[in-house]
């Protein structure tokens, strides 16, 4: 869709190109009422945990750049403490990449109690029409508690060969792999096994894992506007793809704690609650030894074990649902971190050490201090000027890009007074970005229907995504934009240099930076229109 500058700028702060600077989201008054649905909020105090403790994991987080996104922590069923790093607010899903695995299970949990299966049926039970000719002695050894608890056997995570199999039948492509172990006896983290388990309960059910959940697990917990990922045939990816808000991770980990009772009715029985949670098979992963690490203390159905008696559903770069019953606690957090295990050390350091067993005295100072703190959280806008000289003479000019494999054709950029609108014309149409001077600007975009692949794995169907944006000359001659996908853990930096008629625009991805690796989409190089 294409826009005049009067067009754009009539639309500014309305419908989908609602804009504005974004601030950090000032947490909920500690006193104040619940709205519908929300949890209870107190002071950390009142519930027995000190303030600096929590003040100190947040000062401890940004000082190693471990990019949190959010965090809520609960105790004694209360939200205590709760904050989110501008430009992401208490409103926006989040990706929950492998956190989604525990959601999964739940739903097997809920099927047992139902009578729809057992944990010891075999897998291809459930599918005749779709094993293969010759089915091993391992493949058809393989039960359900396999799935749940990584052991089904294969050497190594099946997803890619799945996902990347010519069929568009995943479980078909699934059941044909090689099972190289006895199931049950070999642990290797497998998101193609958790998809299993998402199958397994839209063939006993005729429902998508989603629609199962729904009315079971989502709605008694007043979770909202939830979107999970599907396969070529519609089915819930299941170990990924789920997204959800912060408070809704909190309250899943809630639930569990109170080992599976919500407002008086037993949502999930207790006893999967023990069976889901405990250490079914010597996990494996990090480089630390067992004492130091969290990847190392066992795993469940679909949950890992925790040092400190804790237990926790967690994703990717970060995402993660804590649950302390010994200190009937809950810890949220959403981020995009290349130390998953620093994050974790940070809250046995410091949340978990400031809970008390007696009363802890109200310090009115530090209890100021971390309100102030979650208050003002925001993730570091792009470093340098806001405004250069350059700007004035690029105002509505316009560059012709030379042939590219993203297949982009034009670019242009309109500065004013704290903004840039950046217009990107490719095969499909125009694509408009705008970005904050010295703030973000937050709207939607269509960026991620592209071949730049910006957003890894949009959800099928959804044609915007929401965005926040800043930008700021990092010298004279190069304009930098920082593209975040709020809804998602990732994030974009565009590095566009000038030197006379001439333009030269590099892409890179966060996961690039995180890596330290160079992205694979080439550098744009173009020449002023006159």
């Amino acid at each position: 869709m294409s826009y005049n500058r009067r067009e754009f700028l009539q639309q500014l702060g309305f419908g989908a190109l609602q804009l504005g600077v974004l601030s950090a989201i000032p947490a909920s008054s500690w006193a104040a009422a619940p709205s519908y649905g929300q949890l209870v909020r107190s002071s950390p105090e009142t519930q027995g945990i000190s303030a600096k403790g929590i003040l100190d994991f947040v000062n401890a987080v940004e000082a190693e750049k471990l990019n949190l996104h959010s965090l809520m922590v609960l105790r004694q069923g209360k939200v205590v403490a709760e904050g989110w790093w501008a430009p992401y607010n208490p409103e926006l899903r989040h990706t929950l990449y492998s956190l989604s695995k525990s959601f999964t299970s739940t739903a097997i949990g809920l099927a047992v109690a139902e009578g729809k299966l057992k944990v010891d049926d075999k897998v291809v039970s459930f599918f005749p029409e779709d094993k293969p000719a010759t089915i091993s002695a391992n493949l058809a050894a393989m039960r359900v508690k396999d799935l749940l608890t990584m052991s089904t056997g294969h050497d190594k995570d099946t997803t890619g060969s799945v996902r990347g199999a010519n069929s568009k039948n995943w479980v078909k492509s699934f059941l044909a792999l090689p099972v190289e172990h006895e199931p049950g006896t070999f642990f290797v983290y497998n998101s193609g096994a958790t998809y299993m388990l998402s199958a397994i309960i839209q063939k006993l059910t005729g429902q998508t894992l989603l629609e199962y959940l729904k009315p079971r697990l989502f709605d008694p917990l007043v979770i909202e506007g939830m979107d999970w990922e599907v396969d070529p045939n519609g089915i819930n990816t299941g170990g990924w793809g789920l997204r959800v808000k912060t408070e809704d991770i909190a309250k899943f980990g809630q639930l569990y704690l109170q080992k599976g009772e919500w407002n008086g009715k037993q949502l999930i029985p207790a006893a999967w609650v023990e069976e889901a949670t405990r250490s079914h098979i010597e996990s494996k992963g990090g480089s630390r030894p067992k004492e130091e690490n969290d990847w190392l203390q066992g795993y469940g159905y679909q949950f890992w074990r925790c040092r400190n008696g804790a237990y926790r559903g967690d994703g990717a770069y970060g995402q993660y649902c804590i649950v302390l019953p010994k200190e009937d606690m809950v810890v949220a957090i959403t981020s995009e971190t290349g130390n998953m295990q620093a994050i974790l050390d940070h809250v046995w350091n410091h949340i978990l050490k400031s809970v008390k067993s007696a009363g802890v005295p109200s310090d009115k100072e530090e209890v100021a201090q971390l309100q102030k703190k979650l208050t003002t959280l925001a993730l570091p806008l792009t470093a340098g000027k806001p405004a250069a000289d350059p700007a004035a003479k690029l105002k509505e000019k316009s560059f012709s890009i030379a042939d590219n494999s993203l297949n982009i054709k034009k670019v242009s950029f309109d500065f004013d007074k704290g903004w840039c609108l950046f217009r990107l014309q490719d095969d499909r149409g125009e694509h408009l970005v705008v970005n904050g001077l010295g703030n973000w600007k937050v709207g939607l975009t269509d960026l991620s229907t592209m071949p730049l692949k910006l957003v890894l794995t949009p959800v099928p169907g959804e044609k915007l995504t929401k965005i926040a944006c800043n930008g700021a000359w990092i010298d004279d001659s190069t304009f930098e934009m920082t593209w975040r996908f709020i809804e998602t853990a990732h994030y974009e930096t565009v590095q566009c240099k000038f030197e006379g008629d001439s333009i030269q625009i590099e892409f890179k991805r966060s996961l690039a930076i995180l890596g330290n690796t160079k992205d694979q989409r080439p550098v744009l190089k173009g020449k002023a229109i006159a």
